[in-house]
């Protein structure tokens, strides 16, 4: 029998287990074209909108609008750094799996300090300035703006961790704390509310600020002895954004509560002083480096961005304990 024939004879026998795994792979092709474009549009989704949300805004030169007479221009500060972050440049810190900000670690970290530097303040404000030597009764705005802003940063519209149910989100509570902020404020400028500027009351605020930085402090000295070998640290810029959140908010503040004390400073000569801390936690509010690195202190080439962050951070803790030690002259 020929070749040919039995071609003929048995069309199928030779060439059916090629054929079948041709036809297997053709019915393969649009499946895999599909996959390939949605994991395309995945990235790009994910990458390109991180890429446009994402921004650390540090901007030394920021201010409230006007205060009006009698008002508190720190206060102002405060509910305007809140509204900031939360209307203008979106909160990312709660935002869920679909939004492209999720895969950001930076800006939300940024945001949760800035938030913290807040949250001292309002505290401070309930518990001090807002009140005639501490005896009076506090101050109801004062004292929901304070609950408001220690509201955790990552708290989305749903959180199955503590309820079925829907949650008050971050973004909400945070717009509350800042409205109530202003609502202290206009309260003041009528002379319906009380803002106690005594040399005492100052010196409890910048005491509080200081052991504030003085914990963040610990925090980057621990984890510059515990930390891993650098390129496998994913942490170390995490606690570099918090902590420049932080500088950045106390500087915002601290500056404005300058001109609330104007008036004192000058009496005790500190303005010299004062100026000499807002630059130092300008200057460490606004390191910025394009990778942030965790290696050894001493190391020649990649050395820890902590260390110098955490220089500014010591040496504006330093000088707020001097301007306390001259107000206890």
């Amino acid at each position: 029998m020929s070749g040919d024939e039995t071609r003929d004879e048995f069309p199928y026998d030779e060439y059916s287990a090629p054929r079948r795994r041709v036809m297997h792979w053709l019915r393969r092709i649009p499946l895999a074209r599909s996959l390939g474009v949605l994991i395309a549009l995945a990235l790009l989704y994910y990458g390109v909108g991180a890429a446009v949300i994402n921004k650390i805004d540090a901007d030394p030169d920021f201010a409230p609008q006007a205060t009006g007479e009698g008002g508190s221009a720190a206060v102002a500060a405060a509910a305007a750094l809140v509204s900031r972050e939360v209307d203008q440049n979106g909160w990312t810190a709660n935002d869920p799996f679909f939004m492209p900000s999720i895969i950001l670690d930076n800006m939300p970290n940024y945001q949760q300090g800035i938030l913290k530097a807040v949250s001292r303040f309002s505290v401070e404000m309930m518990d001090q300035l807002g009140r005639i030597r501490g005896t009076s009764q506090i101050d109801k705005d004062l004292e929901r703006a304070a609950g408001l802003l220690k509201y955790p940063g990552n708290v989305w519209v749903w959180d199955p961790s503590v309820s079925l149910a829907p949650t008050a989100t971050s973004e909400s509570q945070y717009r509350a704390g800042a409205r109530a902020l202003l609502s202290y404020n206009d309260r003041l400028a009528t002379g319906q509310a009380v803002f106690d500027k005594r040399a005492d009351n100052l010196m409890s605020l910048l005491e509080r600020i200081a052991s504030d930085l003085g914990s963040s402090s610990a925090q980057i000295d621990t984890h510059i002895l515990d930390a891993p070998f650098w390129l496998f640290d994913g942490t170390v810029d995490d606690l570099f954004y918090s902590t420049k959140g932080q500088l950045y908010g106390h500087f915002i503040l601290l500056r404005e509560l300058g001109r609330d004390f104007g008036p004192i400073l000058r009496e005790r000569q500190l303005e010299g002083v004062w100026q000499q801390m807002l630059d130092s936690l300008r200057e460490g509010s606004q390191l910025e480096p394009l990778i942030v690195i965790g290696g050894s202190p001493d190391a020649l080439i990649l050395p820890n961005h902590l260390t110098a962050q955490g220089f500014y951070l010591l040496r504006a803790r330093t000088q707020l304990y001097e301007v306390v030690n001259i107000l206890l002259k």
